[in-house]
């Protein structure tokens, strides 16, 4: 069997080591170096372009090598094969870690005193206890359970939102359209972590964030496509939203154009809350493998129709 990777982003090595070491039969081959396409079984993939994995005509499973799969569902030519995204391989914790710095960066008055730093002002300014600081996830999968989790071991109130009911230990959950007012409205810092879904795109716009109270913060590590832009600028410039971490965009690279890299309000991370690495999410590639071969489901396939 073979197995073709395409990563404009990933070192294709360490998983050519990995995966040799506990499949030795297995061909790897890097794009552009694909060889005879019809030769071609796997895709572990990141992203290839619309139309890339339609050129393979016995393709048997497509393994994306992150945890969000809309570029690939967007691609009209996606093969009709076994879709898998990676279920945590390492990224869970990751990405309570960029939620856990995001609350603290705004609840400690960070971006405030990075700005009395740029001016040489020595003005301590009043603490606001955690208990009073409560933080609303939005999307309580795995990775936005573990970091929900974590930021209420930290002593922060935490909600949590979902498209149905969730039960966390630590988090007061709400559900729904019928749920989401009340939530929003006790909510200081918002964090995403919903998949990007026709129902989910563009969800944090002018009406969502109206509901917030005044002075609230917006953590994004999810996907671009959640945010309408212009909507977040726009409650940024009038003060209603305080500040914004933002690790993912509509358009990536962001352009060096865009408002956000200039804005005294947000901070930018480019894409980095989480990165699949080998060390952490081969085993999974590898079982994913080896239980294909074997004609049994694989773990974390892509329900299409609700995407993800």
């Amino acid at each position: 069997m073979s197995l073709v990777f395409y990563s404009r982003s990933d070192d294709p090595e360490p998983w050519r080591a990995a995966i040799a070491a506990a499949v030795p039969d297995l061909e790897f081959r890097v794009d552009p170096d694909i060889g005879n396409p019809a030769d071609v079984h796997y895709a572990l993939v990141w992203k290839p372009p619309q139309g890339w994995l339609a050129q393979f005509p016995n393709l048997r499973a497509i393994l994306s090598l992150g945890a969000g799969v809309d570029a690939l569902l967007e691609d009209p030519q996606l093969p009709h094969v076994p879709l898998t995204r990676m279920v945590d391989a390492g990224m869970g914790r990751q990405m309570a870690e960029y939620a856990a710095h995001a609350v603290l960066h705004f609840h400690r008055h960070m971006p405030r005193y990075a700005e009395h730093q740029r001016v040489a002002r020595w003005a301590p300014l009043e603490p606001v206890a955690a208990r009073d600081f409560a933080v609303g996830f939005m999307g309580l999968g795995v990775l936005g359970a573990q970091a929900a989790q974590l930021v209420a071991a930290l002593g922060y109130p935490v909600l949590g939102w979902s498209r149905t009911p969730k039960s966390l230990p630590g988090v007061e959950g709400f559900a729904g359209d019928r749920g989401l007012a009340a939530f929003l409205a006790r909510t200081r810092v918002l964090v995403n972590f919903l998949p990007l879904t026709d129902a989910t795109r563009g969800i944090i716009d002018a009406r969502l964030l109206a509901g917030l109270p005044r002075g609230a913060f917006v953590v994004n590590p999810a996907r671009g496509g959640h945010v309408v832009e212009r909507d977040l600028l726009a409650a940024l410039d009038s003060g209603h939203i305080a500040g914004a971490m933002l690790d993912v965009f509509e358009t990536e690279p962001l352009p060096a154009e865009h408002p956000f890299w200039k804005h005294p309000s947000v901070v930018v991370t480019p894409h980095v809350a989480a990165v699949t690495q080998a060390a952490d999410a081969a085993s999974q590639v590898i079982d994913n493998l080896l239980r294909l071969e074997r004609g049994e489901a694989p773990v974390g396939v892509v329900d299409r129709g609700a995407g993800y």
